[in-house]
């Protein structure tokens, strides 16, 4: 009888887990994610050259995008709804930008702070100018520093994208939401497995494509 019971719990938390709405979530968290993080990349990748380029504005960049990862979600996100006039996508989308900023700009200061100084002075005698010093040089070397950072973002913004359902913006979110509506701890783990799911896959796609970075490098490095 305790099997029977059992096999009908785990059966009916499988029925939750897979339910019609999975693939609408996923793509609602996937969007929120990478739309975000895609926005942070372009945003957060010059402000990380500017804070290098300009040793003096370094730490009024850093500060800035650091004291942004302070503000708590509900917060932020309340301010960006007052702010916008709206709530769904826009603001959950800006919430997230603001939240990958940190590590992207970081990472992108340290990494090109870590190319040697003579290699860069090697290819300025070799007649590039300092923009393609930057762009043929030092940003590709740069590249897995600023590609850690860049991961680092992506897996932080899978597990705050939850809490962007509470402004209506979907995901898996959702279904946690209606779980602590109702104490449901089913449905909240129904929301809750998928997202980890998914933040151990960003991960590990990150991961195989440093790898693969780091292959072409040793490749390109020897004779």
């Amino acid at each position: 009888m305790v099997d029977g019971r059992g096999s009908g719990s785990r059966a009916t938390f499988t029925g939750r887990l897979l339910a019609p709405d999975l693939a609408r979530l996923a793509w609602q968290h996937v969007l929120l994610v990478f739309g975000s993080l895609l926005i942070a990349i372009v945003v957060g990748v010059p402000l990380g050259v500017a804070a290098w380029r300009w040793p003096r504005c370094a730490a009024w960049v850093l500060g800035a995008v650091a004291v942004l990862q302070t503000v708590p979600s509900i917060a932020l996100l309340a301010f960006l709804i007052a702010l916008m006039g709206s709530i769904g996508l826009g603001p959950a989308l800006v919430a997230l930008f603001l939240y990958a900023l940190l590590p992207i700009v970081r990472n992108t200061h340290t990494g090109l702070r870590g190319v040697p100084a003579g290699l860069s002075q090697a290819a300025l005698s070799l007649g590039l100018t300092p923009a393609q010093t930057l762009r043929e040089v030092q940003l590709p070397l740069a590249l897995p520093t600023v590609l850690a950072g860049i991961k680092t973002a992506a897996v932080i913004n899978v597990g705050t994208a939850t809490v962007a359902a509470f402004i209506g913006a979907g995901g898996f979110g959702e279904r946690i939401v209606a779980g602590l509506a109702v104490n449901d701890t089913g449905a909240m783990l129904a929301g809750a497995l998928p997202a980890a799911v998914l933040a151990l896959l960003v991960q590990w796609a990150f991961d195989g494509l440093e790898r693969m970075l780091l292959r072409q490098s040793r490749d390109a490095d020897s004779p």
